[in-house]
């Protein structure tokens, strides 16, 4: 009895290892997360004001970034900037005439007009003189040498003026004024430039590929900052939202490999990867279907997806299977 009992405890502790072993060498059981595809979406408005002329893009079409997709009237802005245009050709003439100085013309042009009025000045003199001797004599009047003192010191006073003059030409432009022209000129190139993006943002633009959601605007129609004109949805990124039960918590992990699948295309598995898991519980939403009661505290993971031939709609429900037997990847992809 007791060698019976001795091969029944032996094959008893042969039967445990045996379980043990398969235990641990067995695959993963696998994991279903359920969610719904989600993209990020983006409302569009015009950065000015004004009547719209076209609109180019229809609901569901794709757009690259930077395309055109609408337009507002630009007939207002074009003149303003053939306005500021000209104003800064004729400051940057004027700052370029300052730099350059007095032409020597010009000098010898203020010399002329010197000697004409120091001429002009010694006749008048002689004139005042002249009429100074006829007075005490009464070959002449009063009024008259008055006229004539009042004509000698006009004429000395044109001297002095006309000589201050070429005294200017001859000494330069001043530095003050260089700087003034030169702060205007920046102040005309500034409206201008200030204008042009003006007249940039008539046109609007995709900032990112996408497709069109929604076209909320139509010719004819007034555009504002704060009047939504499109929605769009982005290409890429998509991802799947899921939820996670906190017991199935410790099972994934962020860069874990994942396939995805959706109802409209039965037997094709889409690859994606776990990109997020939220550090927050929260109530399961009841817009997802889970195996689980619904007052369940979940976790929101995030699983990107690989979706060259977009096929995947905003919204459509989507199941997901982690590849638990894999290593996660570090980057994600």
């Amino acid at each position: 009895m007791k060698r019976l009992f001795i091969i029944a405890l032996l094959l008893a502790i042969l039967a445990a290892g045996a379980w043990w072993y398969r235990q641990r060498t067995q695959a993963p059981a696998e994991l279903a997360l359920y969610g719904n595809i989600d993209f990020r979406q983006v409302t569009l408005a015009f950065n000015g004001n004004g009547p719209v002329t076209e609109v180019l893009v229809e609901e569901g079409a794709q757009v690259k970034k930077g395309q055109v997709i609408a337009r507002l009237d630009t007939s207002r802005i074009v003149p303003q900037i053939d306005q500021a245009v000209a104003q800064v050709d004729a400051q940057q003439a004027s700052l370029t005439r300052l730099k350059n100085g007095t032409r020597p013309e010009e000098i010898a042009q203020a010399r002329a007009n010197l000697v004409a009025a120091e001429a002009e000045a010694a006749n008048a003199r002689l004139q005042f003189e002249r009429q100074s001797a006829l007075v005490p004599r009464a070959a002449a009047s009063q009024q008259t040498l008055d006229n004539a003192r009042s004509a000698a010191a006009a004429a000395d006073a044109k001297v002095v003026a006309t000589r201050k003059a070429l005294d200017l030409l001859v000494a330069g432009t001043r530095i003050e004024e260089i700087q003034q022209a030169d702060a205007q000129l920046r102040a005309a190139e500034a409206q201008a430039a200030f204008l042009r993006a003006q007249l940039a943002d008539t046109d609007l633009r995709a900032p990112v590929d996408a497709v069109v959601r929604s076209r909320l605007i139509e010719p004819g129609e007034m555009a504002s900052p704060t009047r939504a004109a499109f929605s769009l949805v982005t290409i890429s990124p998509k991802w799947v939202r899921a939820y996670v039960s906190e017991t199935q918590l410790g099972q994934i992990r962020p860069g874990m490999r994942a396939e995805i699948s959706v109802d409209s295309m039965p037997g094709r598995a889409i690859a994606g990867w776990i990109g997020f898991i939220s550090s927050v519980a929260e109530f399961t939403p009841k817009t997802v279907q889970t195996e689980e009661l619904r007052t369940s505290l979940v976790f929101e993971v995030r699983v990107f997806v690989e979706d060259p031939d977009n096929v995947l709609r905003l919204g459509m429900p989507a199941t997901v299977r982690p590849r638990l037997d894999e290593t996660p990847q570090k980057n994600g992809g």
